[in-house]
């Protein structure tokens, strides 16, 4: 099972980011091998809109299976939902501490958007 989360660097000892269409990137990080790769999301972090459409779909193309963020809009959560991807909600963490929360089942699992669009 691999997961996507929202961070604001490329290190598991970086903050998770709880902007979800607006965050520098995301950690992928696979269950079974503990291992990682990040992917830049440079390209939304101006957007006039659509950031987190195309953040999601990043994400659906980088085959994470859930997401760890701290919110995510309506627009965004669709995409995700529509892709099998579970969204599980987090804040004032790093990124190592959300992953060990999420093993452990210590996550709220978002069951809707939890926040309006163009939230920056």
């Amino acid at each position: 099972m691999k997961i996507g989360i929202s961070t604001k660097d490329n290190k598991l000892e970086s903050s998770l980011d709880e902007r979800f269409g607006r965050a520098p990137g995301f950690i992928i990080y696979d269950l079974a091998s503990e291992t990682f790769s990040y992917i830049k999301n440079e390209q939304n972090l101006t957007a006039a809109q659509g950031a987190g459409i195309q953040a999601a779909q990043n994400l659906v193309n980088s085959g994470a299976d859930a997401l760890i963020t701290g919110n995510v809009g309506p627009k965004a959560y669709q995409v995700l939902s529509a892709a099998g991807i579970e969204v599980y909600l987090a804040a004032n963490m790093t990124v190592n501490e959300s992953i060990l929360k999420f093993k452990k089942g210590q996550l709220e699992k978002a069951a809707k958007n939890n926040v309006e669009g163009h939230w920056v």
